[in-house]
């Protein structure tokens, strides 16, 4: 295994009283060539146990090991030679190019001057193309995008040559296409490259569809907890559904979505042949408030139209025909439906 844990409990000790725990008796595994991601709600522990697991704070009990050896024991530039860390704060460099903070990555393999030699060279060159950087690589971190900022410190972490990558909340501030990107990329570095890559994030979608094992850290009993497993199997356990209980939410293991749960203002029974139409008239629907009952006395049947589609709603004395989604959901503002 790349990364142990054994009874580990992590948290901040306090001078003259008791520490304050965060989660206890967490025991996990990261094994090479696996992407493994770290979520869980608000306040369960995710950065904490970052900070933990990469020396950046001592845990309160209980050990860590990277490639069988005690964290804690390693000196500074063996650590780094074993552990890379990527995390949320965007580089303060201005005049920096892309190469030279790709280049950084190497400082744990160079001399006490620094220079690179042909191999760290090589080692830059082959991290920039692995994460496709090579034609932003010379400009400066100024011009560049987040995303392409990602893409760079993702690029110094695989030129550090570690068996074991931590990212921290790594796709924060890209946007929905730079995340699948970036998600895909590390997911792809992983088993290309035999590393280990364990990602905290908040992008709950990306987890259950991309990792190959997710640690859900929870604080539902109290004291924050840890379990493990493929996604598929959290979420039919159970697992997934209780970490992110919460008054009025819920998640679907149907959908693999957040749903509420308040009192809905009426039931409304969807006809709709085409399953793409059914799956957004749906989520419209429930959006708007309704529930979605088969033999509800308000039915809204989905028909396409001149390659589009149009919504006829019947039945309780309401009807008429909508070509949008938005007219169907404002004309059921006005009625009353139960």
């Amino acid at each position: 295994m790349i990364l142990e844990t054994h009874h580990l409990t992590i948290g901040y000790a306090a001078p003259r009283r008791a520490p304050v725990v965060i989660a206890a008796d967490l025991n996990v595994s990261l094994a090479a060539g696996e992407l493994v991601a770290l979520i869980g709600p608000n306040g369960a522990g995710k950065s904490t146990l970052i900070r933990t697991l990469t020396g950046m704070q001592p845990p309160l009990e209980g050990s860590i090991r990277v490639m069988g050896d005690d964290l804690h024991a390693l000196k500074p530039r063996t650590l780094a030679q074993r552990v890379a860390v990527v995390l949320t704060e965007r580089p303060s460099a201005p005049n920096l190019t892309g190469y030279a903070l790709v280049a950084l990555g190497r400082q744990p393999h160079t001399d006490w001057t620094g220079a690179l030699s042909p191999d760290d060279e090589q080692a830059v060159h082959d991290a920039v193309d692995a994460v496709g950087a090579a034609d932003i690589a010379d400009r400066l971190l100024t011009e560049l995008s987040d995303g392409q900022q990602q893409k760079l410190l993702i690029a110094r972490a695989l030129a550090q040559d570690t068996p074991l990558i931590v990212l921290d909340e790594p796709t924060a501030f890209l946007d929905l296409p730079r995340r699948v990107e970036v998600t895909r990329l590390l997911g792809r570095l992983a088993r290309d490259t035999g590393r280990a890559v364990l990602l905290s994030t908040h992008d709950l979608d990306l987890a259950l569809r991309t990792a190959d094992r997710i640690w859900l850290m929870s604080t539902a009993h109290g004291i924050g907890g840890l379990v493990s497993g493929a996604p598929e199997d959290l979420v039919l356990s159970g697992a997934f559904e209780a970490a992110f209980a919460a008054d009025g939410i819920t998640f679907d293991p149907a959908t693999g979505a957040f749903v509420l749960t308040s009192d809905p203002r009426g039931v409304i029974a969807l006809d709709a042949p085409d399953p793409l139409a059914a799956i957004w008239t749906a989520r419209a629907l429930e959006r708007a408030g309704f529930r979605i009952k088969p033999d509800a006395a308000v039915r809204v049947t989905v028909r396409e139209k001149s390659g589009g589609h149009v919504w006829h709603l019947s039945g309780a004395g309401e009807s008429g025909t909508f070509g949008t989604l938005a007219a169907l959901v404002k004309a059921l503002d006005a009625v009353h439906v139960t």
